[in-house]
């Protein structure tokens, strides 16, 4: 090897220093993972974070109409719901799960959900218990995971309730798992119902028991739950109604109360021109920093991030600014690991939107960096 003068080595000196005093000597190239709704089903893209450079890295896995993916806690295993018509000869969608090997990703096993239109799942802390959504069937369902690979159903179930709206109401449409932060419960929010199901489950065998339910407004359509870090407040994002409930969570039952609600539109506004928007205003997803100092809403139809600031001890919300989604139709958007960004799955546009975000302030720039993803529907870091 040859050996660096000391020019050379006074300047690599003093890069080195730059780096770590600016915070950059952390920061590494890494993998991550972007589920498509096609049938290349998981694409693999390499990661900067040092300048928000992403690039295209292939398909890392071949599975049909991945909506979501996650990670196991311990980062070795990914899962996936996949949004197929049938499986297995049955009229259901699927649940895959993978080993991560060296960035790449090896299928360890695939089941069956409970019915059609598998849009989530969610790994509990343990690792031990995965839940799916099925949105057209309006199941959710539960797997006993060991050494990451998913067992058949250990429970199910099909829920009947249905809101006031005809057409987005028709029947129930579970659409989204979660776990309160002490592992304690499980929550399937239920679209067509006006509901968030609450459950106690088994680490051991993974079957769940009904605990309550929460009730947004009919018609409200809640869609996502996110808690925040302060250990007592969750945020539900309404899909119909481009809303979100402020909710305080109750530790000791599992129960959700509202404490009020906060519209991503101005009341009455009138939704956009259908031909460019089909299905209208509808609210999407949520991000919280680590910090629980900012939170983040995604709106389709007119496509745009909501930032807010966030008082930490109470969670509310006050309203910053609107941001362009850099393409259309949101369907997920996260923050990297460093938050100094964040990443848009532009559903509809099939692309990657990298924003540059001001930690100090929360303050997304207002262009966004694109990169060719076909039908991105969820980012995994």
């Amino acid at each position: 090897m040859r050996k660096l003068n000391r020019r050379e080595f006074l300047m690599s000196s003093s890069a080195a220093t730059l780096a770590a005093a600016t915070g950059l000597a952390t920061f590494r190239p890494q993998r991550i993972f972007v589920a498509s709704n096609t049938a290349e089903g998981i694409r693999a893209f390499n990661w900067d974070p040092a300048d928000g450079t992403l690039v295209d890295a292939g398909v890392a896995a071949k599975v049909d109409m991945v909506d979501w993916i996650c990670f196991s806690p311990d980062r070795r295993y990914i899962y996936a719901a996949c949004e197929v018509d049938s499986f297995n000869g049955k009229p259901t969608g699927e649940l895959a799960s993978f080993h991560v090997v060296d960035g790449k990703l090896e299928q360890l096993s695939g089941v069956n959900s409970a019915s059609k239109g598998t849009c989530h799942c969610a790994i509990d802390h343990t690792g031990n218990v995965l839940i799916s959504a099925d949105y057209d069937g309006g199941s959710a369902a539960s797997f006993k995971v060991t050494d990451g690979k998913l067992s058949p159903l250990a429970w199910s179930e099909h829920y009947t309730v249905h809101g006031p709206n005809p057409d987005r109401q028709e029947s129930a449409h579970a659409h989204f798992a979660s776990f309160s932060p002490d592992n304690r419960f499980a929550y399937v929010n239920d679209l067509g119902g006006d509901m968030i199901h609450i459950y106690t489950f088994s680490t051991e065998t993974a079957e769940l028991k009904r605990a309550g339910a929460y009730h947004s407004a009919p018609g409200a359509g809640p869609r996502t739950l996110h808690f925040h870090p302060n250990g007592h407040t969750a945020y539900s994002m309404n899909e119909m109604a481009s809303s979100v409930d402020v909710l305080k969570w109750n530790k000791a039952d599992g129960s959700l109360t509202r404490v009020n609600t906060v519209h991503l539109l101005p009341q009455n506004a009138p939704l956009p021109d259908k031909k460019d928007a089909p299905q209208g205003n509808t609210g999407c997803d949520t991000v919280i920093t680590k910090d629980g100092r900012f939170v983040y809403f995604a709106n389709r139809g007119t496509d745009f991030l909501f930032s807010f600031k966030v008082d930490p001890a109470t969670g509310a919300l006050t309203p910053m600014e609107k941001t362009g989604t850099g393409g259309k139709t949101p369907r997920n958007f996260t923050l990297d690991p460093s938050e100094r960004w964040m990443l848009v799955a532009d559903q509809n546009s099939n692309n990657l939107a990298i924003f540059a975000r001001d930690a100090a302030t929360g303050k997304l720039a207002k262009e966004a960096r694109k990169v060719d993803c076909p039908t991105p529907m969820c980012i995994l870091f």
